[in-house]
């Protein structure tokens, strides 16, 4: 997968989202990021489609829908992978990273105990300096 796009400023819109991400305002990131993934014609729109699975996720997780949150952390992540370490400045490693910790707590937590999920976990996306 070409990346050099990688190397490119982040789009207005690409901050705009990961802002609402950082925010906690989930949907309102999906919607932000959906656009931006859709309009987008090269590899790296995998990037945009993964931090937004990442982001619904945690939607699905407010609202206790146990597979969803698997799945979505799970597809996400793996879309991210191919962007690591870095990309626009993103630091994809940490994001990778603490979103695989999010999975695992989930994991353990199970269905039945998702309401007791520590949102401490929850990943704010940063840029590499």
């Amino acid at each position: 997968m070409p990346l050099e796009p990688c190397w490119d400023q982040p789009p207005s819109d690409l901050l705009i989202g990961l802002e609402e991400f950082n925010q906690g305002k989930f949907f309102e990131c999906h919607d932000t990021l959906e656009e931006l993934w859709m309009a987008e014609p090269r590899p790296i729109r995998r990037l945009y489609q993964g931090i937004l699975q990442i982001g619904v996720a945690f939607y699905h997780l407010q609202s206790n829908r146990y597979r969803a949150v698997i799945y979505l952390l799970r597809r996400g992540s793996g879309y991210l992978k191919p962007f690591a370490p870095n990309c626009m400045g993103i630091d994809i490693d940490q994001l990778l990273l603490e979103a695989g910790r999010c999975l695992a707590a989930v994991n353990g937590l199970g269905p039945e105990r998702m309401g007791e999920f520590d949102w401490s976990l929850v990943p704010k996306i940063r840029f590499r300096t």
